[in-house]
C-alpha cells in the first residue's frame, strides 16, 4: 500500500523537477506579497509587528491556492488519472501520495523561507519558530483541503475560481488559528492552544481528506 503512495509521490516530484515553475511561482508570489506590504504601510516597527503574522499567513494561503489547480490537471490531460482510478492500489492512498508531493513542492518551501521574510516585520526569534511550526501544520491542512477542491473541479473550464470558492471557507479556521497563534507568540503571550488546535486540524485532515478526495475524483470522472 505504501509502495503505491511513494511511487505516486516520487513521480510527481520528478515531474516538478522538470517543470521548475511549479515550485518557483508560489514561492515568488509568497515572497513578493510579504516584501511589498511593508513598503505600502511604512517602516513603523509597531505597525509591522502588528500586521506581520496576518500578512505572512494570508500570503501563504494565496500562494497555496495558486498551485492547487495543477494538482490533478496534468494527470487528467494525459490520461494517467484514469489509470489511478483503475489501479489495484487504494485510491485514497494514491490521492494522499499526490497531496504529499504537492506539499513538498509548494508548502514546504514556504515554511523554509518564512523566517527570512519575518525579519522584514521585526518579528522576535521565538515568534519565528512559532511561525514556522504553524505554517508547517497549516500548509499540510491547506494541501489536504485543496486536494478535495482540485478533485471536484478537475477538467472544468475556469475551475480555478470555483476551486478558490470551495476551499476558502474550509481554510478560514486554519488562517485564523495560524495568524492568531503567531501574534500571541510575538506579544509574549500563551500560544500553546493554537498549536494544539492546528495539530488536531492537521490530524483530522490527514484522516479524512484522502477519502473525500478519492470520492471527488470518482464523481468528476463520471
Amino acid at each position: 500500500m505504501f509502495a503505491g503512495l511513494l511511487a505516486v509521490a516520487r513521480r510527481d516530484l520528478l515531474l516538478a523537477w522538470k517543470r521548475p515553475g511549479d515550485v518557483l511561482n508560489p514561492l515568488f508570489f509568497f515572497a513578493m506579497v510579504c516584501t511589498l506590504f511593508p513598503l505600502a504601510v511604512g517602516p513603523s516597527p509597531e505597525q509591522l509587528t502588528f500586521s506581520g503574522p496576518g500578512v505572512l499567513w494570508v500570503a501563504a494561503l494565496l500562494a497555496t491556492l495558486l498551485s492547487l489547480n495543477t494538482l490533478f490537471m496534468s494527470d487528467h490531460e494525459d490520461g494517467s488519472l484514469d489509470q489511478l482510478l483503475v489501479s489495484p492500489q487504494p485510491l485514497p492512498v494514491l490521492a494522499l501520495g499526490k497531496t504529499l508531493a504537492h506539499w513538498l513542492i509548494s508548502g514546504l518551501p514556504l515554511v523554509l523561507i518564512s523566517p527570512l521574510l519575518a525579519m522584514t516585520y521585526r518579528m522576535p526569534g521565538d515568534a519565528m519558530g512559532v511561525l514556522m511550526l504553524t505554517l508547517f501544520l497549516g500548509t499540510i491542512c491547506l494541501s489536504l483541503l485543496g486536494s478535495i477542491g482540485a478533485a471536484l473541479t478537475v477538467g472544468l473550464h475556469r475551475g480555478t475560481a470555483l476551486l478558490s470558492l470551495l476551499i476558502l471557507p474550509l481554510a478560514m479556521p486554519v488562517l485564523l488559528l495560524g495568524a492568531n497563534t503567531v501574534s500571541l507568540a510575538a506579544g509574549n503571550e500563551v500560544y500553546a492552544t493554537g498549536i494544539w488546535a492546528l495539530g488536531a486540524y492537521a490530524v483530522g485532515a490527514i484522516s479524512l481528506a484522502p477519502y473525500a478526495t478519492a470520492a471527488a475524483l470518482r464523481i468528476s470522472n463520471e
